[in-house]
C-alpha cells in the first residue's frame, strides 16, 4: 500500500502528458504556384518563376498563443509573422547581356515581421537574411487597406518600400570588375525601391486557399544607378498565383 500513492501520482503524470503536448501547436501555411518576374533585379526582360510562400499563422505553447491562425478572423493590434522570399539564379548563359559578370545562385531569404492591424488597414515591416546566392539582409516596409467582400475573399492593397544592406545591394547591382558592357560599380545599401502591391486571397475551406498578387516597384538610389539597371529597367513588375494549404503541427 505504501507504493500506491507514488504509483498513482506517476500514472496521473503520464496520463497528463498528451494533454500537455496538445497545448503546443504551430499553425502555418505553404504556397506553391507560378509567377512572372524580371529575369534578375534590374532586368527589362521577364520570365516564368516558381511561386513559393510561407505564412506564419500562430504558435501555442504552455497556454500562451502568438497569432490567430491561418484563415481566422484577424485580431487588431500588434502581431508577428514569418518572412520568406525565393530569388532565382542569375546566369550569363540565360542572359547573354550579362557576359563577364559573375553568376549568382538561387537564394532563399528567411526572417520575421512585425505587423499592426486594424479592421480595415494594416502596417508592417519585415526583415530577411539570405542563404545561397546572397548572404545579405533585406526587408520591406508597407501598409495596406483591407477589403473583405465576404467570408471567403480578402483583398489588400498598398505601398511598399524595399531596403537592403551593402552585401545585398552589391550582390545584385554591383559590378566588381569592368566588362565591355558594364563599368565597375560598387552598390551600397539603403532604400532600393518603392512601389505598390495588390493581393487577393480566396478561401476554399479551412485548409485550402487560392492566392494571387500583382506588384510594381521602381528601383531607387544605388539600385537605379547601377549599370545593370541602366542597361535594363528601373521599373519592375511581378505577378503570381498559387494554391496554399494550412497545417497545424502539434508537438
Amino acid at each position: 500500500m505504501r507504493f500506491a500513492l507514488p504509483l498513482a501520482a506517476c500514472l496521473s503524470a503520464v496520463a497528463a502528458l498528451p494533454a500537455v503536448a496538445q497545448d503546443r501547436a504551430f499553425n502555418f501555411s505553404l504556397r506553391g504556384g507560378v509567377g512572372a518576374a524580371p529575369d534578375y533585379p534590374g532586368a527589362s526582360t521577364y520570365g516564368a518563376t516558381p511561386d513559393l510562400g510561407f505564412t506564419f499563422g500562430s504558435l501555442e505553447w504552455g497556454g500562451r498563443k502568438i497569432g490567430n491562425g491561418i484563415g481566422a478572423a484577424p485580431k487588431t493590434g500588434f502581431g508577428f509573422t514569418g518572412a520568406f522570399r525565393y530569388m532565382g539564379e542569375r546566369t550569363a548563359s540565360d542572359n547573354p547581356e550579362l557576359a563577364g559578370l559573375e553568376d549568382i545562385d538561387a537564394a532563399v531569404e528567411l526572417g520575421f515581421g512585425v505587423i499592426y492591424r486594424e479592421v480595415n488597414w494594416q502596417v508592417f515591416g519585415k526583415v530577411r537574411r539570405g542563404f545561397g546566392g546572397h548572404e545579405g539582409v533585406t526587408g520591406d516596409i508597407g501598409a495596406d487597406v483591407i477589403f473583405r467582400p465576404n467570408e471567403r475573399w480578402t483583398i489588400t492593397a498598398g505601398p511598399r518600400f524595399s531596403l537592403g544592406n551593402d552585401t545585398y545591394a552589391d550582390t545584385y547591382f554591383g559590378v566588381d570588375t569592368a566588362t565591355p558592357n558594364f563599368a565597375a560599380y560598387e552598390a551600397e545599401g539603403g532604400l532600393l525601391g518603392a512601389g505598390v502591391e495588390v493581393e487577393a486571397t480566396y478561401r476554399l475551406d479551412e485548409a485550402w486557399a487560392i492566392e494571387g498578387a500583382v506588384a510594381y516597384q521602381h528601383l531607387l538610389n544605388d539600385a537605379a544607378d547601377s549599370p545593370i539597371t541602366q542597361a535594363g529597367s528601373e521599373d519592375q513588375w511581378t505577378m503570381r498565383i498559387g494554391v496554399s494549404r494550412a497545417f497545424n503541427w502539434r508537438f
